[in-house]
């Protein structure tokens, strides 16, 4: 368990990350992703980078400017504008269906209005799962202008969709549904220049 602790990446490079190391069974039909970020970066990095040998944008979550969210599905994205924050942690949700294509998006514990992307599409497995960078290639291919300098915590994935109320509790570490991981169940792999600390 995790518990406060958070993952410290200290500066730019080109290889620090950290690697979720969760083995994904089964294609995803539905998911959601959450983690909460601290950092002082204006450029563009990316959060969380879940590659498949076909695609290296399955999921993406990527923040090319502060006030925008950008988060891709199999290679399609749409953008959120969410408050420029400085001197604050975010904390975002995002979830998507195959059905509909639609996504939900929520900005510490807030939910924003719905958009849709990629209905009928399926998120492929095995998959390469790494906080902190953009993967252009399965597991590696990294940016050092896309990297993450800052601080990453409760970082959760679920194979479903979740409510505002999950989306809350998250933003506390307190999840009331079972996530395929989480961070009261963390399961990773540092590379390079990225601390655990409390």
């Amino acid at each position: 368990d995790l518990g406060s602790s958070v993952f410290v990446f200290p500066r730019e490079s080109q290889s620090a990350h950290v690697q979720v190391t969760a083995k994904l069974e089964k294609p995803l039909n539905n998911f959601t992703v959450c983690l909460k970020s601290y950092t002082d970066l204006t450029r563009s990095y990316s959060l969380f980078s879940y590659a498949t040998k076909a695609q290296d944008n399955e999921i993406l979550l990527f923040k090319p400017k502060p006030g925008q969210y950008d988060f891709n599905v199999g290679n399609q994205f749409l953008s959120f504008t969410v408050p420029e924050t400085l001197g604050e942690a975010e904390h975002v949700c995002v979830s998507w269906e195959s059905s509909t294509g639609i996504v939900r998006f929520w900005f510490n514990g807030k939910p924003w209005p719905r958009k849709g992307l990629q209905k009928g599409y399926t998120v492929g497995v095995p998959a390469s799962i790494v906080l902190g960078q953009d993967q252009d290639s399965f597991g590696g291919g990294f940016d050092a202008k896309q990297s993450f300098v800052g601080e990453i915590s409760s970082v959760y994935m679920w194979d479903m969709g979740i409510s505002t109320m999950e989306a809350v509790s998250a933003l506390y570490d307190s999840p009331s549904q079972t996530p395929l991981f989480g961070w009261n169940n963390f399961p990773y792999k540092i590379v390079g220049e990225v601390y655990l600390k409390p």
